[in-house]
């Protein structure tokens, strides 16, 4: 078991971790979670012993061996399999012994522990990590240098992966992960047996792994059992129970002062007043919930623009001419559309994504965009790039120049940046922080299309959360890469499937995909491909239910409005029929009241049948 006994942390004058206690039990899968900036990295280093507390304890199973990913990732000419392989200490000493000694009976000593670690397979082991974080055989055999630092830091993954530590300390594993990869490490994480604490704002990762949450919250922490939801569930009950006992308190504290107000002064009742007022003085006010503004979102909606927005007809895309990623793109993105991108990192989501937004251009074939369209496209790198000595204020105002002062603040208050928060230096800022900072900009010009690349990298749960309401009520169309399947089940109603050298629609949930790629589900059942006559009339075909649908919406708005109208005027009939000197034309009233019921009904009828029109075109679609 493993214990924290009041550890106490202070960083630059700030207390970070306030007397934390709890106690893990053996084999326990914990997910750690609290807001950005909580102390939970700084936990972590606690427990691996790189941050000594000021205060406090802790108390770890004797010889435990603990495995922890350092945030600088391996390097070198050696390559991912030998990186990984020399993460199991033991078997690389024993080997190197082999190699060293002639003395046969420490040679016959090795190979007996060689033997009982299973040193013979931990080659084709690490070569079956390696190609779950998305190494393919030709990957695993170049050099470490030869890799972006996101790949590398996959290779120190597998590498932990492999060692199979006691205690396994994972903070934000997925970060350098697409969805595919993350499938696989959740699979991984949930048949690990030995005891393990992971920091992730991945809602479902932490639902299908985790068995215990341990939520950090003002430098203390609270043990919950079960997944993510259970912990949400228990969460809200606690807060409503605070915030009735907070209620009741007022109300008592309220009628205390008013007592000691009133009577403090009377000879005949100043005793029973100082017992109230020392009643009041003991009483410790129960906080209210805080507010966060880091959990604002608000894109703003454009101008309604015809459909289609953008066309691909048999284009392709690439960096190098005559050299394309992707071919045969046959894409219609319209004004409504939600659609999410799949595939493994590297095989083109983001050139797609490029293409686009209109920051590369189609080699072959045609792209074919609305005359107007505005395209907000979101990247990690754009977060990287703001100017740390710059404010919000300072980024804004350069993107929208000859703009009133009050309309960028008005941006940057959609987005949580008011106030003094609007005139702070960006390099003071969290990572969540800077990543509102560069949705609104972005979006300052009310985009009718939004692409938005793994938009939740630096975002908590909640600020997730809030990101995926915001886009529920944006009114233009979103084209997201994230590997937060969370975000993406309730974001896309369209998924993109970008591989072997182009993108199709994927006929199947995000469960089918998630089965196809874990192996669940076999193959994808082939298609034959369809010639191009069948493409246009079936392209032909959506377009005109869309336009069908379009209409019925509208057809349905129209609807509604009578509804409201007739709902309201049937309401003033009623209270004018209670006005008693109405009596004398209460005939007539009766007869236009009997009128109106009629009209609404057939409204609401209208209403109903329009509405499961919509319904049933969606279904047939």
């Amino acid at each position: 078991m493993i214990r924290l006994d009041g550890i106490t942390v202070r960083l630059g004058g700030n207390t970070i971790l306030d007397g934390v206690t709890a106690a893990l039990p053996e084999g326990a899968r914990v997910g750690l979670v609290g807001r950005n900036g909580a102390g939970k990295s700084t936990l972590m280093r606690v427990l691996t012993g790189g941050i000594d507390p000021d205060d406090g304890g802790l108390s770890l199973p004797a010889g435990a061996r603990i495995g922890y990913l350092e945030q600088e990732a391996p390097a070198g000419d050696g390559t991912p399999l030998d990186a990984v392989l020399a993460a199991d200490t033991e078997r690389a000493a024993l080997l190197a012994e082999v190699a060293a000694t002639d003395d046969p009976a420490r040679v016959a000593a090795a190979h007996d522990r060689l033997n009982a670690i299973e040193a013979h397979a931990a080659p084709a082991r690490a070569a079956r990590i390696l190609a779950g974080l998305g190494f393919d055989e030709a990957m695993q055999n170049r050099p470490l240098d030869s890799f972006s630092g996101g790949w590398r830091m996959r290779v120190g993954l597998a590498g932990l992966l492999f060692s199979q530590p006691d205690l396994l300390l994972l903070d934000e594993p997925s970060n350098h992960l697409d969805l595919e990869a993350t499938l696989w490490l959740e699979n991984f994480l949930r048949s690990y047996r030995a005891t393990m604490l992971v920091v992730s704002h991945e809602r479902d990762l932490l639902n299908n792994v985790a068995d215990h949450i341990l939520h950090l919250e003002r430098g203390r922490v609270t043990l919950y059992a079960g997944g993510y939801d259970a912990f949400e569930r228990q969460r809200r009950e606690r807060a409503a129970q605070a915030a009735a006992a907070r209620e009741k308190q007022v109300a008592e504290r309220q009628k205390l002062q008013a007592f000691v107000d009133r009577w403090r002064y009377k000879a005949h009742t100043a005793r029973q007043a100082q017992s109230r007022m020392k009643a009041l003085a003991r009483m410790e006010p129960i906080a209210a919930a805080a507010e966060d503004p880091g959990l604002v979102f608000d894109f703003p909606s454009a101008n309604e623009l015809k459909p289609p927005l953008i066309v691909l007809d048999d284009a392709s895309v690439g960096y190098e001419v005559g050299k394309p990623i992707l071919r045969r793109l046959n894409i219609r993105l319209d004004p409504d559309d939600r659609v999410a991108l799949l595939g493994r990192n590297g095989n083109g989501k983001t050139t797609l994504a490029r293409l686009l937004a209109g920051q590369l251009a189609a080699m072959d074939g045609a792209m074919t965009a609305a005359g107007k369209l505005r395209v907000g496209y979101f990247t990690q790198y754009q977060v990287e790039e703001l100017d740390r000595d710059d404010t919000p204020l300072d980024h804004m105002a350069r993107l929208m120049p000859g703009a009133p002062p009050k309309a960028v603040r008005a941006q940057l208050g959609r987005f949580g940046f008011s106030g003094d928060m609007a005139t702070r230096k960006v390099g003071q800022m969290s990572g969540g922080e800077r990543a509102r900072l560069a949705l609104s900009l972005v979006t300052r010009d009310a985009p009718h299309l939004l692409i938005l690349d793994e938009p939740t990298n630096h975002l908590d749960v909640d600020a997730r959360e809030a990101l995926v309401q915001a886009l529920a009520a944006y009114e233009g169309a979103v084209v997201v890469v994230s590997h937060d399947r969370h975000m993406l089940a309730l974001t896309a109603d369209r998924l993109i499937l970008v591989d072997n050298g182009t993108a199709r629609t994927f006929d199947g949930t995000l469960d089918d995909y998630t089965d196809l790629v874990l192996g669940r589900g076999g193959e994808a059942p082939a298609r034959a491909a369809p010639s191009a006559d069948t493409k246009k009339d079936a392209r032909r075909a959506a377009a005109d239910l869309r336009e069908r649908q379009r209409e019925l919406r509208k057809a349905v708005r129209a609807a509604e409005t009578e509804v409201a109208r007739l709902t309201t005027d049937l309401a003033a009939l009623d209270r004018a029929m209670l006005d008693p000197a109405a009596s004398a034309r209460m005939s007539d009233l009766m007869r236009d009241r009997a009128a109106l019921a009629q009209r609404l009904e057939a409204a609401e009828t209208h209403w109903l049948e329009t509405a499961e029109a919509i319904e049933a075109g969606e279904v047939a679609a």
